[in-house]
């Protein structure tokens, strides 16, 4: 098991326009050969933006971008027509395939919090899909079989006990809260990437959110 902590990810984003960013793999000029991946995962970025702040539109391709609101409300568009806005407990999702354009705004009036989190799909290229889960309920997984990957999202009281998924990669990113995972404690923001996971176990010393990728 790989521990990465909160304040060791790489700062990004623009201060000067609302926009604080922290990476958890190698990411623009943040270049690590060395962190470039983690099964199917190739970016977790913690992303904070102030009222009004935002990415203007951009582009991409090629990957499938899952984003999970933790604060806020963040409102998107694409070139494709979709226009929603994203609230915590729901899970949006971006099949960019052979290339999509879109917008990311806080166009609320209370500060913004969300990751959003890269992978690679095993078969580039296609067509762009879109799809917004609303109010995803504890232990429900979401599937992205594109890239061979499962999204858990866990709300833990104190004390609870969870089981992480068995698999040849887990990714465990804490949103929020204190967990122990496998004598381990993580807070807000830590991350840890488990090989070969078998047995293990998450347990909340304060009501906690995790999110859990299982991947092949």
């Amino acid at each position: 098991m790989d521990v990465r902590r909160a304040d060791e990810r790489y700062s990004g984003g623009d201060a000067a326009a609302g926009i604080e960013s922290r990476h958890a793999f190698s990411f623009g000029p943040h270049y690590d050969p060395g962190n470039l991946r983690f099964g199917a995962l190739i970016a977790c970025n913690e992303e904070r933006l102030a009222p009004g702040a935002g990415f203007d539109e951009h582009p991409h391709s090629h990957t499938e971008i899952v984003t999970w609101v933790a604060e806020g409300e963040l409102t998107h568009r694409d070139t494709a027509g979709h226009e929603t806005t994203v609230r915590a407990g729901d899970v949006q999702r971006i099949s960019s395939a052979g290339g999509v354009r879109h917008v990311e705004r806080n166009d609320g009036a209370a500060p913004l919090t969300f990751v959003q989190m890269w992978l690679a799909p095993r078969d580039p290229g296609g067509d762009p899909a879109y799809e917004i889960v609303r109010g995803i309920a504890d232990s429900t997984p979401y599937a992205v079989p594109e890239a061979g990957a499962m999204l858990h999202v866990r709300r833990l009281t104190a004390g609870e006990r969870t089981a992480v998924p068995d698999g040849a990669y887990v990714y465990v990113h804490v949103v929020r809260g204190d967990v122990r995972l496998d004598g381990e404690e993580l807070g807000p923001g830590d991350a840890a990437r488990v090989t070969d996971a078998d047995g293990v176990a998450a347990v909340a010393v304060t009501p906690a959110e995790l999110l859990l990728w299982e991947m092949s």
